[in-house]
């Protein structure tokens, strides 16, 4: 199994890392027990260990802290070698990377069974960011060459159509002779925030970069997607990374925003801020400049390669360390940080990253400031979902996964 795993880890990485990155706002609603007389099921994507035709599986479970589920014989099979997810509006959203070509977007909801059931199949242009947006799914194409502007969709989640469209021309916005390239997108208000990093956009070097220190903010109104100005902040580097969610907005709806400081230029890290969290304070547009917590300092070194926001100022972050750090590369050790005392914590009863094949950064989180779920496989085959206390720092292994590379949690209510 140890051979398979490494076969499909080293063949399909990339893939798995598309299938991982996603927004945390996108699998906390709903919230489970479905409200009075609801009931809730998680699913989870898994990736079958030693398969030919590489596809995900998607399984449900009752709990995430115990029992057992298997891709053998079960679960609902994915068409397409790369696949991403994400939840809104209590409907679960599979959509096909089509690697430049159209792919195919599933909706699923859950019957008065449980059971997943397909809602819907339609052709969709392939996207490097999809994120929960009113009642919608917000998805954007953005060129790294080539075409000089960046397609925005809007997918209504209870319709499962595209209803609306808009272009933005990412040369223009970036206005230093590069062009901007969205890591991700995040519902502030009434407002869209959309991250981007400055990429060269030539090969052989196209997400390399002059400008490696610098972090950027389009804010654009909703639903009409036009940029309504950028914000720029000099004292990290950009923020999220690509395919991955840098923005999280608190209880109180204050902004914070990490960056990984992974900014390379002809295949090597030149960033040389710190990886750190900064601030947007609610209702207003611009970097908070009295508040920046350096993690990386706090951490001994590590950056953050992904957050995931559990409310109550609490994260629990993935961490590389200086040797590990890369524009793609996914932590294998966690910690706990709170954004409003600045503390850091590493957490207790993880694996030894050394024994660890993969990650997932599309989890669950029930955003009651203390819990997150996150998916680990182990380098033996061995695939668990672990539980994790941001506030005990503590971390305890739950359902277990035969079978497959765990890829994606999210959860679903049914009456």
């Amino acid at each position: 199994m140890k051979s398979s795993l490494k076969s499909i880890t080293l063949g399909l990485g990339f893939g798995i890392f598309l299938a991982a990155c996603t927004s945390d706002d996108s699998n906390v609603n709903p919230t489970p027990g479905g409200g009075e007389g609801g009931k809730t099921k998680y699913v989870i994507s898994a990736l079958p260990v030693g398969s030919t035709g590489i596809a995900d599986y998607l399984l449900t479970a009752e709990s995430l802290t115990s029992g057992t589920v298997s891709t053998v014989g079960n679960g609902k099979e994915q068409d397409g070698t790369y696949r991403y997810y994400v939840t809104h509006k209590n409907r679960f959203f599979s959509l096909l990377y089509g690697q430049g070509n159209p792919g195919a977007v599933t909706t699923y909801n859950l019957d008065g069974k449980g059971e997943l059931n397909k809602v819907s199949d339609f052709q969709a242009e392939t996207v490097q960011v999809f994120a929960p947006v009113a009642d919608d799914v917000l998805t954007i194409k953005v060129p790294r060459t080539g075409n000089e502007s960046a397609s925005f969709y809007r997918i209504n989640a209870e319709q499962s159509k595209i209803v609306g469209e808009a272009q933005v021309n990412i040369v223009k916005l970036a206005g230093n002779g590069e062009r901007a390239h969205f890591t991700w997108a995040t519902q502030v208000g009434d407002k869209v925030f959309a991250p981007y990093m400055s990429i060269k956009g030539v090969a052989p070097d196209a997400f390399g970069t002059s400008y490696p220190d610098s972090a950027w903010i389009a804010v654009l109104s909703y639903p009409s997607l036009a940029v309504e100005k950028v914000i720029k902040d000099n004292r990290i580097g950009f923020i999220g990374r690509y395919f991955s969610n840098g923005l999280a907005v608190d209880e109180q709806g204050d902004v914070y925003a990490y960056s990984a400081s992974v900014g390379t230029n002809n295949g090597k890290i030149t960033s040389t801020k710190p990886s750190a969290i900064v601030r947007i304070k609610a209702g207003t547009t611009e970097f908070d400049k009295s508040y920046l917590f350096n993690v990386e300092q706090a951490a001994g070194g590590y950056n953050i390669s992904s957050q995931l926001y559990v409310g109550k100022g609490n994260f629990i972050l993935t961490m590389t360390s200086p040797a590990e750090k890369g524009a793609y590369a996914v932590g294998r050790r966690f910690a706990a940080v709170n954004v409003y005392e600045q503390t850091f914590k590493w957490i207790d009863g993880m694996p030894d990253p050394a024994t660890i094949a993969n990650v997932t950064t599309t989890n669950y989180t029930p955003k009651d400031g203390k819990a997150g779920y996150i998916g680990i496989t182990q380098a033996d085959g061995a695939s668990y979902v672990y539980e994790i206390d941001a506030v005990g720092a503590k971390g305890t292994r739950g359902l277990k996964v035969e079978g497959g590379v765990i890829t994606a949690i999210n959860v679903l209510n049914y009456e």
